[in-house]
């Protein structure tokens, strides 16, 4: 699994989105990719969740100083052979909550929201954090 946490070094904001209106912003995020990466998307499921686990937080090594924001589960495009069949779609999670505190109105949360998205959309091509981070 791959993540996109961050460290907390601002105040817990308390701008919320109603679900409908959050999903809505995941599937912008996705309409908007630039066509030639949509295309390269291959047996893959995002969805959103509220919150991350305690036990995902756990398997993740992230402390309590740092929130998940998104998180990519499956393997990668590059890592598939030719026997790479009949299997269960990646997912992508996208965190509503975590997001919601790291932003201060809906103009903010739809930018972290496809920062997030890209950033574990590249965990499926096959990226690593160091890749992401240099990009």
């Amino acid at each position: 699994m791959r993540t996109f946490q961050v460290r907390f070094e601002i105040p817990y904001n308390k701008f919320r989105l109603e679900k409908k209106r959050f999903e809505k912003l995941v599937a912008e995020a996705i309409e908007t990719l630039p066509e030639k990466f949509q295309k390269k998307i291959q047996n893959l499921n995002v969805a959103v969740e509220d919150e991350p686990s305690d036990e995902i937080l756990r398997q993740q090594g992230i402390g309590q100083s740092n929130t998940l924001l998104g998180l990519y589960h499956g393997v990668p495009l590059k890592n598939r052979g030719v026997s790479y069949t009949n299997v269960l779609p990646d997912k992508i999670i996208i965190y509503q909550k975590p997001i919601e505190r790291l932003c201060r109105d809906e103009n903010e949360i739809k930018e972290k929201v496809r920062e997030v998205f890209r950033h574990e959309l590249g965990h499926h091509f096959g990226m690593s954090e160091q890749d992401l981070r240099s990009i």
